[in-house]
């Protein structure tokens, strides 16, 4: 059995939302997660900016280096178009800003704090943090040279972590869990 067969995530933790925003952005909440992660802020910047490392672990790939303020083009996993991304702030290795996106890493331990702000539909922040809690898993192990490689979008969805994890932040922020999954993940 690989490593991947035997990965498990473990509790929602870390993660709290800021509901609404800006009128006219209501149906929009901001997901904030923070994870230590047991490697130096250079190393986790790299892989929050590297296209080969993101391709990794990250729900979405890019056509260019996210680390210098500019734009490239931005995949996320199962959308059929690349999105025009603009970078806004790469002050590395402490932020990392494009569009509704922000990473802060701070030294912490020996390792990183790493936050992230991710603004989300209402109606998909438990799942967005349970991809993003996915996400930070496979990326720790990426960095500590044990790679179980991205698990993300339907594939995430099937495992059988997955309504547990989306069911515990759903709890923590105080909304009810979607019954429903996407037609990618009853497949």
């Amino acid at each position: 059995m690989s490593d991947r067969e035997h990965y498990t995530p473990g509790p929602a933790s870390g993660a709290q939302v800021k509901k609404g925003g800006a009128e006219k952005d209501q149906e929009k909440w901001t997901l904030i997660l923070v994870r230590e992660l047991r490697h130096p802020p250079e190393k986790v910047w790299q892989a929050l900016t590297d296209p080969p490392q993101l391709r990794e672990w990250a729900p979405f790939v890019t056509d260019g280096s996210l680390g210098t303020v500019g734009t490239v083009k931005l995949t996320w996993v199962g959308a059929p178009m690349p999105l025009e991304t603009k970078v806004t702030r790469a002050d590395a290795p402490t932020v990392l800003e494009y569009d509704d996106t922000r990473w802060e890493l701070e030294p912490s331990d020996g390792g990183t704090r790493l936050t992230l702000w991710h603004n989300i539909d209402r109606r998909f922040i438990a799942w967005g943090a349970a991809g993003w809690h996915i996400a930070f898993d496979v990326l720790d192990r990426l960095l500590a040279g044990q790679p179980i490689g991205r698990i993300a979008g339907a594939e995430a969805m099937k495992f059988d972590a997955w309504q547990r994890l989306v069911s515990e932040y759903a709890k923590q922020f105080g909304i009810e869990a979607p019954r429903w999954a996407p037609k990618a993940a009853q497949d």
